[in-house]
């Protein structure tokens, strides 16, 4: 059981850190010790993310790193999995002699077996093996979570159809295919038994679950089934495609007690002239009666949603009217990404490039806005009851807990600082809340 220490890097979205844990259980199944630092660790395994210019940038400067303890350190193979070696294939083996095995993203299966050839000191016949994106993940593929033990995300499809013009995923990850319902519901069983409390439901596009599937079970299926597992007690959705978010999924968020009263949804834009040029599906007008008909329907709802400033051909006006329909619209959560220019995409062919100094302006500007309107909504909560679901102590005088409510997702959103004694970490509890800030909040539980 020597040299069997592998530490395991993984970067990008949560579904990338899915794929992570469920390397990470098949390793540990098959005799191998995942240790937490890379110092320990015998294999250095880092899952890389490919999808704009300053992932791939992070993925090759966490590779390099790592690369660097194998020169000094314990580790004495290094291996680098996802999408970076998919998106890339054999030229990141000539390029980078330092990595011993790239491996795409079909090959999560046939991981263990990887590395039991890696470590029998022969070198592998090919130092890339890249497939086809087939691979999709089910309940008889255990996992190794990497998130705290009450919260957990659930990959319920994988790749993705839609073909946005800027886009490489579909070409990474292949096209969208979904899990069946009871496989999902099976995983979200045995999450659920082992103390998971919260789970956050996550594809390329969750609305697009079902449609490559007999019969075509919706999304509002899988929620509602989700809803039954009396243990879950808070449900979250993410990545929900404006054109494809139905009058039945936001009924069934806002009738399930459940599931969060939560949107992330990505519009990436709102001028209809780059809609179009993006491929985005529905134009202005559906993402507005998107986001209206959620907050018609689901009482007190937080929205979120991710846009791209900077893309070809967005002029000086096109900006502007992203900038008005974010003041009028007032999204709970925003994220702004800069266009990235990725080769092989139509995008990157396109006429009227936006300078990079314009796109950090842009960006800016938008955070700007996005800053004071959530500090306008944090603080009208004040005085309201939200249930906060506790994960840490804090360094904040006076507020002992960290916590995050109904409204906050992990990572992407703020945090709910709590005044409270004797909480335990994975309990949820209702608090005042008693301050907001630009992105957090801060509150009070009854018994002080």
């Amino acid at each position: 059981m020597r040299n069997r220490n592998v530490h395991i890097v993984s970067l990008g979205c949560p579904k990338n850190q899915v794929d992570s844990e469920v390397m990470a259980a098949s390793l540990a199944g098959s005799g191998f010790t995942i240790v937490p630092t890379p110092d320990d660790a015998d294999i250095i395994l880092v899952n890389t993310c490919a999808f704009i210019l300053p992932a791939k940038e992070e993925s090759i400067d966490e590779i390099l790193r790592m690369a660097e303890l194998k020169k000094t350190g314990k580790c004495s193979r290094l291996v680098v999995t996802g999408c970076l070696p998919q998106r890339y294939g054999k030229s990141l083996a000539r390029e980078m002699p330092e990595v011993d095995l790239f491996l795409g993203t079909g090959e999560l299966p046939s991981i263990a077996g990887r590395l039991e050839k890696l470590m029998q000191d022969s070198p592998p016949s090919s130092r890339s093996v890249v497939g086809q994106p087939t691979f999709l993940m089910n309940a008889g593929h255990s996992r190794l979570l990497s998130t705290p033990f009450y919260s957990a995300y659930l990959k319920i499809a994988e790749g993705c159809s839609n073909w946005c013009s800027y886009c490489v995923i579909p070409a990474i990850r292949g096209k969208a295919r979904s899990r069946q319902v009871n496989d999902i519901l099976k995983e979200a069983e045995r999450l659920a038994a082992g103390g998971v409390k919260e789970v956050i439901i996550t594809a390329q596009d969750t609305t697009a679950y079902g449609r490559d599937l007999k019969g075509k079970p919706s999304l509002a299926v899988v929620l509602r089934e989700l809803a039954g597992i009396k243990e879950l007690r808070w449900i979250r959705l993410l990545y929900t495609y404006p054109a494809n978010l139905t009058k039945e999924i936001l009924e069934t968020v806002a009738e399930e007690n459940r599931i969060c009263n939560y949107l992330d949804i990505p519009i990436q834009h709102v001028d209809d002239d780059i809609l179009k040029a993006m491929h985005r599906k529905g134009g202005s007008r559906i993402i507005k009666e998107s986001v209206a008909a959620a907050r018609s329907i689901i009482p007190e709802v937080a929205l979120r949603t991710s846009l791209i400033v900077g893309f070809p051909g967005e002029t000086r006006a096109g900006f502007n009217r992203l900038l008005s329909f974010v003041r009028e619209t007032r999204f709970d959560h925003l994220g702004v990404f800069e266009y990235s220019r990725e080769e092989e995409t139509p995008a990157a062919s396109f006429p009227a490039q936006v300078t990079k100094k314009t796109k950090e302006n842009r960006r800016r500007l938008v955070m700007e806005e996005q800053a004071m309107i959530s500090h306008e909504i944090n603080r009208s909560l004040v005085g309201s009851h939200q249930e906060i679901l506790i994960e840490g102590r804090s360094d904040i005088p006076g507020y002992d807990f960290t916590g995050r409510c109904r409204r906050q997702a992990p990572d992407i959103d703020g945090i709910t600082y709590v005044k409270g004694k004797n909480l335990t970490a994975g309990t949820i509890v209702t608090g005042a809340i008693t301050a907001g800030e630009e992105y957090d909040l801060f509150a009070e539980t009854s018994e002080i």
